[in-house]
């Protein structure tokens, strides 16, 4: 072959080399431009979560804090004539309560899947116990119970539950729910509180042998615990009276 055309051949894959960088460097220029304006958008949507997020947060919270506020409200007669205000009042328990209740259920309303809406629902079942309401504080804990899951209001709901259903006369599900919260020794609530109540239940529906079961158990199984005099109390009453 020729000297000449030996060179021509060269220069064209030259050429070549050249055009093939040259589209690899356009390709990969096309793909980077893109991931950047990928990220840039995926930035954005998280930022503007973030703060939609920390702005929903901060309106539950203050709604939160309302309600806290009127519920530690001082119970009592108005202050004296020419005597300062001091702060909220209302003349009555009940009132105050009442009070509270329309601000934690607004709250909860509101926001009922942030951490202040939650414990605002959890709170505005506590109140209606206080208000010698059991149905609708049953309803209330269930719905913190549904929110929470097994997290500690989800745990204290239940428990907040079984008490409401053993004061609306609904043993069986107020004992099934006790039972249920005594099977979890690793939970954050005490056993044998548990136990203690679950027992007072059994007691309330008549059911004397398995009252009597469960006072037994936290007595042999909690003997330190704070409830174990009452429990033994309990079983010398069981025993007096059968």
């Amino acid at each position: 072959m020729k000297r000449t055309e030996r060179q021509h051949l060269k220069e064209h894959e030259l050429e070549a080399l050249a055009r093939q960088a040259r589209e690899m460097v356009g390709a990969r220029r096309r793909e980077t431009t893109l991931i950047v304006t990928v990220l840039v958008i995926v930035g954005a949507i998280l930022g503007g979560y973030l703060l939609w997020r920390e702005r929903v947060s901060s309106k539950a919270h203050d709604l939160l804090a309302q309600a806290v506020a009127v519920h530690d409200a001082r119970v009592g007669p108005p202050p004296a004539p020419g005597q300062p205000a001091g702060g909220l009042y209302f003349p009555t328990e009940r009132e105050r309560a009442q009070a509270a209740l329309t601000k934690f259920k607004v709250a909860a309303d509101a926001y009922p899947s942030t951490d202040a809406g939650i414990y605002a629902r959890y709170q505005e079942a506590a109140t209606w116990m206080t208000l010698d309401n059991p149905a609708q504080a049953a309803a209330a804990y269930q719905q913190v119970v549904d929110k929470a899951g097994n997290g500690i209001y989800g745990q204290t709901a239940r428990l907040g539950l079984a008490e409401a259903q053993a004061r609306a006369g609904q043993y069986d599900q107020a004992i099934n729910m006790f039972k249920e919260l005594a099977q979890r020794k690793d939970g954050p609530l005490p056993i044998d509180g548990i136990l203690m109540r679950l027992g007072r239940t059994y007691l309330d529906a008549g059911k004397r042998s398995d009252a009597q079961q469960t006072f037994n158990r936290l007595v042999q199984e909690y003997p330190e615990s704070p409830f174990n005099g009452d429990a033994k109390k309990e079983l010398e009453n069981l025993k007096k009276t059968t």
